[in-house]
């Protein structure tokens, strides 16, 4: 396989990691900029949205636009929201910054997979479009703890800054590296969208939508459940970021191999039901740190175990839209980030952080119930794709 796919990777990775890398540090965000510790969590929200809806009216726009030269341009404007972070003397240019790095980072991650898919042959395609996914999928998961750890020891404006810095080297490696790639006449966004008519990818869209609300009810406020719940210190929220960012990654692995092994359907309702029972059990492991740990472990490890299981199902329920798939998957965990920070600062705002976990939990019961539903679905429609370039997403 081409190893400029692993370069493009690398560039996901950095787009990706901007999105929650904010999350472990909301506090001190919301006293730096005096705002309330819901309003700061908006500004994971707005990416969120942002990151899920611009990438097909940027495609629209730009669709005639060279690839190389298209995904420099991403990147340089990628590099600028962040500067602007950086520099922010106030919660209304930060949200700005945010909003920049969004769009141009959503649109940045569909070129990235769009690239890989051009360079590599046909028999290496689906395995090239994963790994770009992977480089998304660990970004979110190293994102807090990264962010943390350097937010804790030089300031909240310090991971923006080493944020900047791998943009610069994605740049370089980008300009190097990759060579011209032509546009090719895109899927209109109404017929990705008239896929949704099969009622086993409407509902298995819907899973990984409120899947990942019901975790980011918590893990978006992590940091002061934290120190809420449990009394810990800025040292103690670091290590216990790291060990589930180490988990979390090990359980996307995790979820890949049990797929394999035992199916994805099993995979994917086995996670579901043992996720949900760990989120609703922290708020009773916090009088002791030790098994909270234990269970926290177990919660991040699910929390990202469930993603290949679910791209694997989608691709099999339909094989003809399988490229679609991934991507309006990739849109429904991010509307899933947006909506579960979102629950989470109005749960924190009108009752208490340690009440988030017992409402994420019950956005993980209703993603139960879309799963079985999707899995039980008999329904399917075949989706004539058309390429017309002038209505082309």
């Amino acid at each position: 396989m081409d190893k400029r796919v692993y370069l493009l990777t690398i560039v996901s990775f950095v787009v990706g990691m901007v999105e929650l890398i904010i999350g472990g540090i909301l506090d001190l965000v919301a006293t730096d900029l005096h705002v309330s510790l819901g309003k700061a969590g908006l500004l994971i929200t707005v990416f969120s949205l942002v990151f899920a809806v611009a990438a097909p009216i940027l495609l629209n726009i730009t669709r005639h636009i060279e690839r190389k030269r298209l995904t420099l341009f991403g990147l340089v404007v990628f590099l600028l929201g962040n500067v602007l972070a950086v520099i922010s003397p106030s919660y209304s240019i930060l949200l700005i910054a945010r909003i920049i790095s969004a769009a141009s980072g959503s649109l940045l991650v569909v070129l990235c997979v769009t690239m890989a898919s051009n360079i590599v042959t046909r028999e290496y395609r689906a395995r090239a479009i994963g790994i770009v996914f992977m480089g998304v999928s660990g970004s979110l998961v190293l994102g807090v703890p990264i962010g943390l750890m350097l937010g804790n020891a030089y300031g909240w404006r310090a991971p923006f800054i080493l944020i900047t810095l791998l943009t610069l080297l994605s740049i370089m490696g980008v300009y190097l590296f990759m060579s011209k790639i032509q546009p090719k006449p895109a899927i209109p966004v109404g017929a990705q969208l008239r896929t949704l008519k099969n009622h086993k990818i409407l509902f298995a869209q819907l899973t990984t939508f409120l899947f990942l609300a019901g975790h980011l009810t918590l893990y978006a406020y992590l940091t002061p459940f934290l120190k809420e719940a449990l009394g810990l210190n800025a040292g103690w929220v670091s290590i216990v970021y790291l060990i589930f960012g180490i988990a979390a990654v090990a359980g996307g692995g995790i979820g890949g191999t049990l797929a394999d092994r035992f199916g994805t359907k099993p995979t994917i309702i086995s996670v579901i039901i043992v996720f949900g029972l760990s989120i609703f059990a922290i708020p009773y492991t916090t009088f002791a740190l030790p098994l909270f740990l234990v269970v926290m472990i177990i919660w991040s490890m699910l929390s990202w175990a469930i993603t290949p299981a679910m791209q694997s199902y989608l691709i099999d329920s339909s094989p003809e839209t399988s490229d679609i798939q991934l991507s309006l998957n990739n849109s429904a965990l991010h509307f899933g980030i947006a909506f579960g920070s979102l629950i989470g600062g109005i749960v924190i705002e009108h009752a208490s952080v340690e009440q988030n976990p017992t409402v994420g939990g019950l956005f993980v019961i209703i993603a139960l119930g879309a799963a079985i539903y999707s899995m039980t679905s008999r329904k399917y429609v075949t989706i004539p794709m058309h390429t017309n370039k002038e209505n082309a997403f």
